[in-house]
């Protein structure tokens, strides 16, 4: 069983950043699981932002996101990290790392279904 806890959201203004932190807590190998990160606004479906196979290093993002947000690992730590760049408000949201052991890396994509194991979520808040 795994457990995941994610932090560093906040209120912050529109063009501005976040990192985003998620520590992993695992019985089996943590560098070799698929990690991402999904977010829900209220009133909207979950949405993929990002995803990483920890041992090859591989992202994918959602369209939304891709080329404002970055993706990370820290193998030695246990850490998954989410650096938002331009952030503005359609962002905001409540953001949830995922991590799924079984998914094999081919299949490591920011599809919410494919995922086992879920953070508590951390919001993030965008003011223009």
């Amino acid at each position: 069983q795994m457990s995941l806890a994610d932090s560093g959201g906040d209120s912050v203004q529109a063009g501005g950043s976040l990192r985003l932190k998620c520590v992993v807590t695992s019985g089996t190998r943590y560098s070799e699981n698929c990690l991402g990160w999904f977010r829900q606004a209220p009133g909207k479906e979950r949405e993929g932002v990002a995803t990483i196979y920890s041992p090859a290093g591989t992202a994918n993002y959602g369209d939304s996101v891709r080329g404002r947000f970055t993706i990370s690992e820290d193998n030695a730590k246990n850490t998954i990290y989410l650096q938002m760049n331009g952030l503005n408000a359609e962002d905001t949201a409540v953001y949830y790392c995922a991590a799924s052991p079984a998914l094999r890396p081919g299949s490591c994509l920011p599809f919410s279904g494919l995922f086992t194991y879920w953070g508590q979520g951390t919001e993030v808040t965008v003011s223009s």
